[in-house]
C-alpha cells in the first residue's frame, strides 16, 4: 500500500524508551504532505521497529487503527482499517477481465493485495514481486488476516527488485497490479511511462494493469501526469477512487488501463454474485460508482 506523498515526520521524530513511552498519554505520531497538513493518529506505544536494508520499519499500537505499519514514515496498513485500499485494486480488474488466470503484482508486501486475489477460483496462478522481504515477515507477525493468502498453493513470492522483473522477464499475465509505494526515491521510476510501457508489454492481448494513482488533491501533478501518459500506452484508461481512512485526505484513486475490456460495461456480475465475497468495503454498487469522479478530478485529468 502507498500513501500520500510527503515530508514525514512523527513518533521517529521523537522517540523514547518503550518502558518510559507507557508513562505517558499524549504521544502522536503525524503523516505531513510537504510539512503542511496531513493525518495524525495518537500512540499508545511501539510494539516493534527495525530497519532493512531498504527502509525503516515500524508496528504502531493505536487506539483508532489497532496496529499500524509504518514504512519510512508512511502509514501503508492498519489493523482496523476498512481494507479498501486492497479490495478495490484487486476486485475491480478480477470481476471485469474474464479469464484472469494469471496474476502479478508488483510490490504489495504486506500481503492484501495477494490474499483478495486468491478469493477469485479463476486465478491459477498469482505471482507477487517485492523488493523488501523484511516487510513481509514483520506483516505476518502482526497482521495475520491481511496476509493469509501467502498460504495459498496459487501464490509465488519473489524477493526481486519489481522494475528489473518487468523489464527482464518474458512470461505474459492476463493482470497486473501495482501495488507501489509513492512516487518518490526508487520507487519514481515505476510511475513513469518508459515503465508503464514495459508493464504493458507483459500483458497478454486482452490484459489490465491496476496502479495506486495517489490523491488527486495532494498529489494534482503526479496524477495529472500519470494520465496523460497512460493514455498515450493503453487503449482504455479510467481512473476509479476509494475511501481510504489511513491516508491523508482519504480519498485514493487508481488507474484502471486496460488492452481491450472496459470497467462497467464488461464488469460480470453474475460472477460477482455467484462468488459471495465477504468484504468490507467492496461491493457491486461500489464498483459501478467508484468511477464517478468529482468535477475537479475530471478536469485534472482530463477525463472524457
Amino acid at each position: 500500500m502507498s500513501s500520500s506523498s510527503k515530508k514525514p515526520t512523527g513518533v521517529k521524530d521523537s522517540y523514547i524508551s518503550e518502558s518510559s513511552m507507557n508513562d505517558l498519554w499524549n504521544v502522536w505520531y503525524s503523516e505531513l504532505h510537504m510539512g503542511s497538513s496531513g493525518l495524525t493518529v495518537k500512540v499508545n506505544r511501539i510494539i516493534e521497529s527495525l530497519e532493512s536494508k531498504y527502509q525503516r520499519i515500524d508496528i504502531l499500537d493505536t487506539d483508532d487503527f489497532g496496529k499500524v505499519l509504518v514504512l519510512y514514515g508512511s502509514i501503508m496498513v492498519a489493523e482496523n482499517d476498512l481494507n479498501s485500499y486492497n479490495e478495490m485494486l484487486t476486485h475491480v480488474p478480477l470481476f471485469v477481465h474474464p479469464k484472469p488466470n494469471r496474476v502479478l503484482i508488483i510490490g504489495g508486501g504486506d500481503g492484501g493485495a495477494l490474499t483478495n486475489v486468491v478469493k477469485h477460483p479463476e486465478v491459477k496462478s498469482v505471482t507477487m514481486c517485492e523488493i523488501d522481504r523484511m516487510v513481509v515477515e514483520v506483516s505476518k507477525r502482526h497482521f495475520p488476516k491481511l496476509t493469509a493468502g501467502f498460504n495459498d498453493k496459487r501464490a509465488r513470492v519473489l524477493f526481486r527488485d519489481g522494475k528489473k522483473f518487468i523489464e527482464n522477464g518474458k512470461q505474459k499475465f492476463d493482470i497486473i497490479l501495482l501495488d507501489l509505494s509513492d512516487p518518490i526515491g526508487p520507487a519514481a521510476e515505476l510511475f513513469q511511462k518508459k515503465f508503464h510501457r514495459k508493464v504493458f508489454r507483459r500483458l497478454n492481448d486482452d490484459g489490465i494493469m491496476v496502479a495506486q494513482s495517489e490523491s488527486p488533491y495532494y498529489n494534482a501533478g503526479t496524477v495529472k501526469r500519470m494520465y496523460k501518459n497512460l493514455r498515450e500506452i493503453f487503449p482504455i484508461v479510467k481512473m476509479y477512487s476509494c475511501h481510504v481512512p489511513i491516508y491523508p485526505s482519504c480519498y485514493w484513486t487508481f488507474a484502471f488501463c486496460s488492452k481491450k475490456y472496459h470497467p462497467i460495461v464488461n464488469f460480470d456480475i453474475d460472477r460477482y454474485k455467484k462468488l459471495k465475497l465477504k468484504n468490507t468495503y467492496y461491493n457491486l454498487d461500489v464498483h459501478i460508482g467508484s468511477f464517478a469522479l468529482p468535477e475537479y478530478v475530471k478536469k485534472l485529468i482530463g477525463d472524457r
